[in-house]
């Protein structure tokens, strides 16, 4: 997994959509409660062996999380910034091929952040999945 996310971060690194969430995009979990804000992680990974080599099929998350009253421009913005990054590429994994990075479904949520559930503190939350296939070269 090290060298599935060197390869995100290298792609999200200087990225119009890490631009956008002032380069807050991070692995498994966000340092403090600052947005916008982009949380990638693993969703599950099987073997996938064809041709006599070993390979992974890893699921990744990609939540994105805007404050709600920042309005519903900034989290489509994001969505789509990212999906143009995302969508069909191809990743550079230390001594892998990507075969595939395709997109598998969208979520959007709205989450109340408040301690008390009062609605104070909305975000909208969108959660991306991508299957990534790769195998050793």
């Amino acid at each position: 997994m090290q060298e599935l996310k060197n390869a995100i971060d290298s792609k999200l690194l200087n990225s119009t959509v890490s631009e956008t969430v002032g380069g807050r995009c991070y692995f498994n979990t966000a340092p403090d409660d600052q947005f916008p804000r982009i949380v990638y992680s693993r969703v599950s990974g099987v073997p996938d062996n064809a041709f006599a080599k070993a390979g992974e099929s890893v699921l990744v998350q990609f939540d994105l999380f805007s404050m709600q009253s920042a309005g519903d421009t900034e989290i489509l913005t994001m969505e789509s910034q990212l999906k143009s990054l995302l969508d069909d590429c191809t990743l550079t994994i230390s001594g892998q091929l990507c075969v595939g990075f395709m997109r598998q479904n969208i979520v959007d949520m709205v989450e109340d952040l408040s301690a008390l559930g009062d609605g104070t503190s909305l975000v909208n939350h969108t959660a991306i999945d991508y299957e990534c296939t790769y195998q050793a070269t």
